[in-house]
């Protein structure tokens, strides 16, 4: 896809030069993610006297759908914490009955009780305490009590390591040893995880996976969804501190030479829809293992419950360093993927009754850097 009439782009020593119409335009060397955006992963304010505050520093850094933060909690009584879904955080197009938030909002409590472990305090966690959840009901009322010796939890010390990452994975298969640790420290029997390697099913899955996100990203209402979170470039993401983040001199040139809009991005065809497509199709392309998670039931309980085992794998295979993405376009449940949700549910042997709740890739990666997260006080409700 060619660059607007009399648009080009020059690199220079890991800089970029826009030329459009006659006027040169030097691009920073580095569009890189903004320091504020990322301030939340160094852990609660020192200054920071409530354990209430500084457990939902580290809570805060959950993975969660679209990185939409979908977390709302108020602290008016004391002791306790009231988890809620913030209803302006939702994905009513390709997560049509919340499962997703729910998963991600069992990651948020499962750190929770880490972190409050780390300032000595156990919680107890009871969950839709109003009734069976709906917008407006809690997730779950969080008791906080002092419990002098409560052991500290050893994978708490990757919550600020634990990254997503979204690009390329090393061309190195899966250690062996790496794949029998992830699946002995899986605790949650009820929760069956299955981890595969061998090139046959790693092939099969990813042609699942790759029409999967093809599907959505050619639906316009589910392709949209994402399109309205896509934060391009630093002051975007400096100004949100949430959803998907493009940043890097070639993003900042696109976006100047008018190839990087949300319009075009939506549009198949343009050079931003084809990259989205591309960068994708790459993350797929590297995959050198998969795994999945199921459940005999699909009740919210058990959706909070597949978050608290998820976050836990993510942060076991941190500690191996390997890298782990969830890839839920294949399991979203909105009528035009059902035939492909079903037969991603039998080619992964899953029993006829039960829920694959999550599917993701594994492997080696770099450091992609931490994903923005938003203040701790647009958190609060109370």
């Amino acid at each position: 896809m060619a660059f607007p009439r009399r648009t080009f782009l020059r690199v220079l020593g890991g800089g970029v030069v826009v030329v459009a119409a006659g006027a040169a335009v030097a691009v920073p060397r580095l569009d890189a993610m903004p320091s504020t955006a990322i301030e939340g992963w160094s852990g609660p304010d020192p200054a920071e006297t409530d354990p209430r505050r500084r457990a939902l520093a580290w809570a805060l850094l959950a993975p969660n759908p679209h990185n939409l933060q979908s977390w709302a909690v108020d602290l008016s009584r004391p002791d306790t914490i009231v988890l809620h879904v913030d209803t302006g955080r939702l994905l009513p197009q390709t997560d049509p009955y919340s499962r997703q938030i729910l998963i991600g909002h069992g990651c948020f409590l499962e750190i929770l009780a880490m972190a409050a472990a780390a300032e000595g305090y156990r919680t107890e966690a009871a969950l839709f305490p109003d009734g069976p959840w709906r917008p407006g009901r809690p997730v779950a009322r969080v008791a906080f009590t002092k419990q002098p010796g409560i052991a500290l939890d050893p994978l708490f010390a990757q919550v600020p390591r634990r990254r997503t990452v979204k690009g390329g994975f090393e061309a190195r298969l899966l250690d062996p040893a790496h794949k029998a640790a992830l699946l002995t420290g899986h605790a949650a029997s009820a929760l069956p995880l299955v981890l595969v390697d061998d090139a046959e099913s790693v092939d099969r899955l990813r042609g699942l996976a790759i029409a999967g996100s093809e599907l959505e990203m050619n639906l316009p209402r589910t392709h949209k969804e994402s399109i309205d979170v896509v934060r391009v470039g630093a002051a975007e993401i400096a100004a949100n501190r949430d959803g998907i983040s493009l940043k890097g001199p070639m993003i900042w040139a696109l976006r100047h030479a008018g190839a990087m809009t949300a319009e075009k991005a939506m549009t198949p065809g343009t050079l931003a829809w084809q990259g989205g497509l591309d960068y994708v199709m790459a993350g797929y392309a590297s995959a050198r293992a998969f795994g999945w998670i199921t459940s005999v039931d699909n009740t919210r309980e058990t959706q909070i419950a597949v978050g608290r085992a998820f976050v836990r794998l993510q942060l076991a295979a941190t500690a191996l360093g390997v890298a782990l993405q969830p890839h839920s376009q294949t399991l979203q449940e909105y009528p035009e993927m059902a035939d492909l949700r079903a037969t991603m549910h039998r080619q992964t042997g899953a029993p006829a009754y039960a829920t694959l709740q999550m599917f993701f890739r594994l492997g080696y990666a770099g450091d992609p850097g931490p994903s923005p997260r938003r203040a701790l006080s647009s958190f609060m409700t109370a």
